[in-house]
C-alpha cells in the first residue's frame, strides 16, 4: 500500500479479503492457493489468482504471484492492542492524535506450556508485582541457563511455592524478595524446583 486509503473491493474481492483476514489472524501465516480455492469454492486458481492481483494493485495486501506464503495484508487491519501514545505519571504531556504502533500479545499468549499463578503477598512490591496480581510464567527446563536475578516461581521441597529473583552460586540458590522487609532464602540447588520464569503480569483495576 502507498498514500492514502485502499480503494473499495468488489463484493468477491471482499470475500477473499475477509477470508484471509480470519485465517491469518488463526493460524499466523497465509494459505495455500488451493486453500483459498476450496474456501472460495472454486475449480481453478486462475479466479484466485485474479482476486489477490485486484486486492495488491488496489493496497489491500502484497503478493509475489505464483508465492502464496509472501501474502501479507495491509488494508485498514492490524493486530494487537494501539499503543496511542504516552501518558504522564508525573507531570503533564501533549496529548496524542493517532496510532503510533500496535502491541502485540500473541507472542506472550503463545508460549508453549504458559501458565498463570495468583500472586500472594506483598514480597515482589519493588518490581511492581502487587498482592493479588496475576503473573504469567514460561516453563524453565534448565534452571542453570537462567540470567542471575530473573524473577521465577519456584518450588521449595516442604515449603511450597514463591515468587523471587534467581540467583545460582554453585550449589546454593538464592531467592531474593523484592522487598526490604523479607530477608533472601538460600538453599541447596537439589531442595528448589524452578517452575517457571516470568514473562509479564496481569492486573485488574
Amino acid at each position: 500500500m502507498t498514500t492514502g486509503s485502499p480503494e473499495p473491493l468488489t463484493t468477491a474481492q471482499q470475500e477473499l479479503y475477509d477470508w484471509l483476514s480470519d485465517y491469518i489472524g488463526s493460524h499466523r501465516h497465509s494459505p495455500s492457493i488451493r486453500q483459498m480455492m476450496q474456501a472460495m469454492g472454486l475449480r481453478s486458481p486462475a479466479p484466485v489468482q485474479s482476486r489477490l492481483r485486484h486486492l495488491q494493485q488496489k493496497g489491500w495486501l502484497t503478493w509475489q504471484e505464483g508465492q502464496a506464503r509472501t501474502l501479507q495484508l495491509l488494508g485498514d487491519v492490524a493486530s494487537g492492542i494501539p499503543v496511542l501514545g504516552a501518558v504522564a505519571a508525573g507531570g503533564l504531556v501533549e496529548t496524542f492524535d493517532d496510532v503510533q504502533e500496535h502491541l502485540d500479545l500473541a507472542p506472550v499468549l503463545e508460549t508453549r506450556g504458559l501458565f498463570a499463578l495468583t500472586v500472594n503477598g506483598d514480597s515482589m512490591v519493588d518490581a511492581h508485582i502487587a498482592d493479588g496480581d496475576v503473573v504469567l510464567m514460561q516453563p524453565v527446563q534448565e534452571p542453570g541457563r537462567l540470567r542471575q536475578g530473573t524473577i521465577v516461581s519456584a518450588l521449595v521441597a516442604g515449603s511450597g511455592t514463591t515468587l523471587k529473583h534467581f540467583h545460582l552460586d554453585g550449589s546454593v540458590v538464592r531467592l531474593e524478595a523484592a522487598n526490604p522487609a523479607y530477608d533472601p532464602i538460600e538453599l541447596p540447588a537439589e531442595q528448589v524446583q524452578v517452575q517457571g520464569k516470568l514473562m509479564a503480569v496481569w492486573r485488574q483495576v
